[in-house]
């Protein structure tokens, strides 16, 4: 009985799930370099699972690499200017308007994709997802079929064969092509079926973690015995809006608050699920969120998927800092690095 119990301890099943947010990706990794600090450590060595959607898909993509946080926050600092620039004010129906949300509204969308393919092919270059050293499960969501989509590790216990020849460049664009945004992403590999960004449909990616994991690895007859997830919220804009809005809202009214606000709902249920699922399920799973900061009124501008000038980059940048510096030395942080992951990708 005793070296059931033991068995059972060291057959934890560990997921990092990181949500989407464009450049307020910058919050999420500098937490995760929080950690790496901490613990003296490359987060891949820790986790069994990476899930990761959009921007989070990017960490997570570039965390299976061993590529630490701390230079994936650099990334953001450096090349998120050139991927989302700053546009000049114009007039638009007798209004100023952002020329961005003019082209977003009328002209394709918002941005090429072409810095951001160009920033990605720096930190990937030609590798392909069978170089992962963790499994993956990154969103995106299937125009060509008219369906969701989850590009994974193909792990053996699925019978997997279908995307360790992929190039992360490309997997990459395809989580964040998000509609009116980026065009939408194209990859050869899969017989040119195009992709927009899985923050449409599974922003905050910890449910599919979740039942990934019970599919293939934990539980009755599964090698796991145990689930342990850390969730890693974006900024989100929370503080709420007055009662007494303009009800007959166009696109150019509702403009960037309509991405947030799919967002952050798709946030918090998927949050309030795992609190309750953890609580009625019979199988032990251990689930942590750490959340997104405050955000003052003064602050929202600055806090915006799209926004990467100077002070907006350190808002976000501070803001994570802070966060980080809170969580890094919480006591159920620390459980997730007790031991490093068992599962093996190579």
């Amino acid at each position: 009985m005793q070296e059931t119990t033991t068995q059972q301890e060291e057959n934890v099943f560990k997921i990092l799930s990181i949500d989407g947010g464009g450049i307020k990706g910058l919050y999420s990794a500098t937490v995760l370099k929080h950690l790496e600090e901490k613990f003296d450590c490359r987060l891949s060595d820790y986790f069994d699972m990476f899930c990761g959607t959009s921007t989070g898909g990017l960490i997570a993509l570039a965390l299976s690499l061993k590529i630490p946080a701390a230079e994936i926050c650099d990334f953001y600092d450096n090349e998120g200017p050139k991927i989302f620039p700053t546009f000049r004010k114009i007039k638009f129906r007798g209004k100023k308007y952002s020329n961005g949300t003019i082209k977003q509204l009328a002209n394709g969308g918002k941005f090429t994709d072409k810095n951001l393919k160009e920033a990605l092919v720096k930190i990937f270059g030609e590798r392909k997802i069978g170089e992962s050293n963790n499994l993956l499960c990154i969103p995106s969501y299937n125009v060509t079929e008219a369906r969701p989509f989850i590009f994974k590790f193909d792990h053996k216990e699925g019978d997997l064969n279908r995307d360790n020849k992929a190039f992360y460049v490309d997997v990459a664009l395809a989580t964040s092509a998000a509609p009116t945004y980026f065009p939408m992403a194209e990859i050869p590999y899969y017989d040119n079926k195009q992709f927009i960004d899985g923050g449409v449909w599974g922003n905050n990616p910890t449910l599919v973690g979740y039942l990934e994991a019970l599919q293939y690895f934990v539980g009755k007859g599964k090698p796991y015995d145990k689930l342990k997830i850390l969730s890693i919220s974006s900024l989100s804009l929370t503080g709420g809006k007055p009662t007494g809005l303009k009800r007959n809202r166009s696109f150019l009214d509702w403009k960037d608050e309509l991405f947030e606000t799919s967002f952050t709902g798709q946030g918090f249920f998927t949050d309030f699920f795992m609190k309750k699922i953890a609580t009625l399920n019979d199988l032990p799973v251990d689930y942590l969120r750490i959340p997104s900061s405050e955000i003052s009124s003064s602050q929202e501008e600055l806090v915006q998927l799209d926004v990467a000038t100077p002070a907006a980059l350190d808002l976000i940048r501070g803001k994570g800092n802070d966060m980080g510096d809170i969580y890094r030395k919480k006591p159920e942080i620390a459980d997730f690095f007790k031991k490093q992951k068992l599962y093996k990708t190579n």
